[in-house]
C-alpha cells in the first residue's frame, strides 16, 4: 500500500508499461484462441453454450453437415471445404445446437466430378483462387431422430492473414499515468476480445489504440449534445478512422446528385399515417444481413424493399440476393457504391432477383452468374416518394418498407436509443448510406424511424438504428423510394 504520493506515482510509472503490455497480450490471446488444445470435457448448465475443442466428434459431424449444405445451396462450380474451425460451441436445446465459426475455401474439385466424399478435394494453392470466406453456421442435431438442420448460414470474405499477428507491447505516450489511461487500456482490451481483433505489429496496435481513444472522445461529444435518448460509445467500428469507416462501409455515390436519375413520383397514400406502424410485426421484413467491408448498402436497401413488396403481393417473405446486384448491375459500382434508382432499373432489366440461397453473398464483385430460370421475385417499375415525413410514413404504412438514405456519421458510434444528433454532425446534403425504413412510432414521447441496417445483428439494437422523426434529420427524407409490383 502506498504511503507517499510521490512514491505511488513512481511505482505507477514503472508499472504502467508492464500493465499495458500485459493487457494487450491478454487481448490478442483471448481474441485469437478458440481453446487450449486439450481434450477436457466441457461442462455447462443445461441450455448454456459450452466451448468445444476441434476433436469433438459431434462437432466434426456438424461441420461436415454444414459443409454439405453450403455446397448444395451454392450455385458455384467448385466444391468448398472448411479449412479451419475458428470457434465452436454446443448447446442442449431439444437436441444439440452447434454454433460454428469456420474458414471455408474453394477446392479444385468441380461439383460435377464429386458425388459423395469431398475430403480428398485439394484447395487451390493460390489464395486468390481459393476465395476464402469466414462463415457462421448454426446446426441443430437431433441424434435420436438421426436428423440435422442448418438453422443459419452467414458468410463474408476472410481478411487476408498477416505474416505476423502478435502484438508484444504498446506503450502510451502520456507523461503522467492516470486512472484514465488504465481505464482506456481496459476498454481497448474488452473491445479486442469482443470483436476478435488482431494487429500485425506494435506500431499498428499503437495506431489503433490512438484511433480508439479519439473515437471515444467523439462518442462522448455526440452523447453530450444528443437531443434524443441515444447511447453512443464503443462499437465494432471503434478502431477505424472516419475516412476508413467511409471507405469500407459507406457509399460515396449517394451524395453525387448529378448522378441520380429522375424517378416517377409515387401515388400518395389514401389515408394519413397512423400513430405507429412496424412491418416487422406484419411479416414483411427478413433478418438483418451484413454487407461486410463493402459499400453495397444500396443493394441491401433495394432488396429489402423488394422483399417487402413481394410479401405484400404474394404473402411470401423471401430473402433475395444482394450479390446478384453487386455482380450484375452495370449501372452501379459494386462495393464502390451505387444508387437505388439504378438498382431498380437493373433488376427490371435482368428480369428479377434470385434467392439468397441460390446466389449467395460474398462481399466483393465477381463475374455475373445470374440464372433467369432461378428468378424468385420481379418488379415492374419504381417510384420516388414525397419529401414530407408525414407523407412518407403514410405511404410506408399502406404500402410496405421503404428504401431510404441518410448521413451516417453518428451511426459509427451508435449503440441504442433514439438518435437525435445536431445537424452539424449530420449534414442532410452529405448522404452516404442506404438503409430500409420498416416502421415508425414513439418512445417516451419521442417520435422515431425504425431503420433496418446492413451491418449485422451485432450493430445497434439487434441490427437496427432508431432516428428522430419529424425534422428531416440527416437527410432521411431526401431519397425515399420503392419498387412496384403489378
Amino acid at each position: 500500500m502506498c504511503t507517499s504520493g510521490q512514491l505511488c506515482r513512481m511505482n505507477m510509472k514503472r508499472f504502467l508499461p508492464v500493465f499495458t503490455a500485459l493487457i494487450l497480450a491478454l487481448c490478442v490471446s483471448n481474441a485469437r484462441s478458440v481453446d487450449d488444445g486439450s481434450d477436457r470435457v466441457q461442462i455447462g448448465a443445461p441450455g448454456t453454450p459450452v466451448l468445444l475443442s476441434d476433436s469433438d466428434p459431434g462437432l466434426t459431424e456438424a461441420v461436415k453437415f454444414a459443409e454439405k449444405r453450403y455446397n448444395m445451396l451454392s450455385n458455384a462450380m467448385h466444391i468448398r471445404r472448411v479449412s479451419k474451425v475458428l470457434s465452436a460451441t454446443k448447446q442442449l436445446v431439444k437436441g444439440v445446437r452447434y454454433s460454428i465459426t469456420a474458414e471455408i475455401g474453394r477446392t479444385q474439385c468441380k461439383k460435377s466430378e464429386v458425388l459423395q466424399d469431398s475430403n480428398n478435394c485439394e484447395f487451390f494453392p493460390d489464395s486468390k483462387k481459393q476465395k476464402s470466406e469466414v462463415c457462421l453456421f448454426e446446426v441443430w442435431n437431433v441424434p435420436w431422430q438421426n436428423k440435422s438442420t442448418l438453422l443459419k448460414q452467414k458468410c463474408q470474405p476472410a481478411v487476408p492473414v498477416q505474416e505476423t499477428q502478435k502484438v508484444v507491447k504498446v506503450h502510451l505516450s502520456h507523461d503522467k499515468p492516470s486512472k484514465e489511461n488504465v481505464g482506456l487500456l481496459m476498454q481497448f482490451k474488452e473491445f479486442i476480445i469482443k470483436y476478435n481483433r488482431t494487429y500485425s505489429s506494435q506500431e499498428e496496435a499503437e495506431k489503433r489504440l490512438g484511433i480508439f481513444q479519439q473515437n471515444l472522445k467523439t462518442a462522448q461529444t455526440l452523447q453530450s449534445l444528443d437531443q434524443g435518448t441515444a447511447e453512443y460509445g464503443v462499437t465494432k467500428f471503434s478502431d477505424l478512422t472516419e475516412n476508413e469507416f467511409r471507405m469500407m462501409y459507406l457509399n460515396p455515390m449517394l451524395s453525387q446528385w448529378s448522378l441520380q436519375k429522375q424517378m416517377k413520383p409515387a401515388a400518395p397514400a389514401s389515408t394519413t399515417e397512423p400513430a405507429s406502424w412496424d412491418w416487422r410485426e406484419h411479416g414483411a421484413v427478413s433478418i438483418v444481413k451484413n454487407q461486410g467491408m463493402c459499400g453495397s448498402c444500396w443493394a441491401f436497401s433495394v432488396t429489402g424493399n423488394i422483399e417487402g413488396q413481394w410479401y405484400k403481393k404474394s404473402g411470401q417473405l423471401l430473402s433475395l440476393s444482394e450479390q446478384e446486384l453487386v455482380d450484375c448491375d452495370k449501372l452501379d459500382h459494386a462495393c464502390g457504391g451505387g444508387l437505388p434508382s439504378n438498382a431498380y432499373e437493373a433488376t427490371e432489366n435482368l428480369g428479377g432477383l434470385e434467392l439468397e440461397t441460390d446466389y449467395s453473398y460474398t462481399g466483393h464483385k465477381e463475374r455475373c452468374d445470374f440464372n433467369s430460370g432461378k428468378v424468385a421475385a420481379y418488379i415492374n417499375s419504381s417510384v420516388e416518394l414525397p419529401k414530407d415525413e408525414n407523407d412518407i410514413a403514410a405511404w410506408l404504412a399502406e404500402n410496405g418498407p421503404v428504401s431510404a438514405a441518410l448521413n451516417a456519421f453518428a451511426m459509427q458510434f451508435y449503440k441504442n436509443g433514439v438518435s437525435h444528433p445536431l445537424k452539424i454532425f449530420c449534414n442532410p446534403w452529405m448522404i452516404d448510406h442506404a438503409v430500409l425504413l420498416v416502421g415508425f412510432g414513439e418512445r417516451n414521447g419521442i417520435p422515431f424511424w425504425a431503420i433496418k441496417n446492413s451491418w449485422g445483428e451485432d450493430y445497434g439494437e439487434q441490427g437496427y438504428y432508431y432516428l428522430y422523426r419529424g425534422s428531416r434529420l440527416c437527410g432521411i427524407n431526401k431519397m425515399c423510394s420503392s419498387a412496384l409490383i403489378n
